[in-house]
This record gives C-alpha cells, sequence and structure tokens, in this order.
C-alpha cells in the first residue's frame, strides 16, 4: 500500500527537539498510530467476545482444560 500526505499539528517543543535530534517525525507518528490501532482493535475484539471469552474461562475453571490427559509435558 502507498504513502498518503497527511497534516499533524504538534507542540512546538516536541517538533523542535524532534528536529534538532534529527528524528524522523512521519515514521514515528506513523509507528505511534500503527500501535494505538493495534491496541484499539484488540480492545474492541476483547469488547466484542467478552461473553464467549467469560464462558469459556468459567468451563475450563470448572472441568479443566481441554485435553490436559494428553498433555507430555
Amino acid at each position: 500500500m502507498g504513502r498518503v500526505k497527511v497534516n499533524l499539528t504538534l507542540d512546538a517543543d516536541v517538533a523542535e527537539t524532534a528536529r534538532a535530534l534529527g528524528l524522523n517525525m512521519s515514521r514515528l507518528a506513523e509507528a505511534a498510530i500503527a500501535d494505538a490501532a493495534k491496541l484499539e482493535r484488540n480492545r474492541l475484539w476483547r469488547t466484542e467476545n467478552k461473553s464467549a471469552i467469560d464462558a469459556y474461562a468459567e468451563e475450563v475453571t470448572k472441568e479443566g482444560l481441554p485435553l490436559v490427559g494428553y498433555r507430555s509435558f
């Protein structure tokens, strides 16, 4: 997928420090946004699947792990 231009507003001191240090603000912003998107996708998935996750946890609590008798470790 290609790259697109966007406008970001940054604190002036943050931008000045980044420039002085030779940091690539575009790549840093991209990485931070990608990380934030991943965290949000995971949070949404857990929210959407909470009932199934809770049901499975309850089943494991009551009955133990499935196939535990076949473990070799």
